[in-house]
């Protein structure tokens, strides 16, 4: 009996700690294209087409510190841009976020309006 009690806590413990990981499963589909964080901005553009409209929303900055005898710090910039996709009256507005050149965030805004501009590759 005390085995399976054992089974059942560590399961339950096991689950609780599987589901208190922030999991980002969001992907953005446009048209038959599918892209998610992570993905450059060539692979969306590849994949979703131009957005309806685009806008750089910042530098982020980076310092490192060096390890090791030479301690030297390096600064490094990168681009923060977003893209909007407007998915038309039955879907979302989309906002990509790009950190350097990469997919960071995606989210959305609101409801679209008119026809959807989310056609992908065709």
């Amino acid at each position: 009996m005390r085995l399976l009690t054992y089974g059942i806590f560590s399961g339950t413990l096991f689950l609780l700690l599987i589901l208190s990981f922030p999991f980002t499963l969001h992907a953005f589909r446009c048209g038959d294209g599918l892209v998610s964080v992570g993905d450059s901005k060539g692979r969306v553009l590849i994949e979703c087409g131009k957005p309806t409209f685009k806008e750089k929303v910042g530098d982020r900055e980076t310092r490192k510190k060096g390890t090791g005898t030479k301690t030297k710090s390096t600064k490094s910039s990168k681009t923060m841009e977003q893209w909007t996709y407007n998915c038309g009256k039955d879907d979302f507005i989309y906002i990509l976020t790009f950190e350097g050149g990469k997919l960071v965030k995606e989210g959305t805004d609101g409801r679209g309006r008119g026809a959807s501009e989310c056609k992908g590759r065709n």
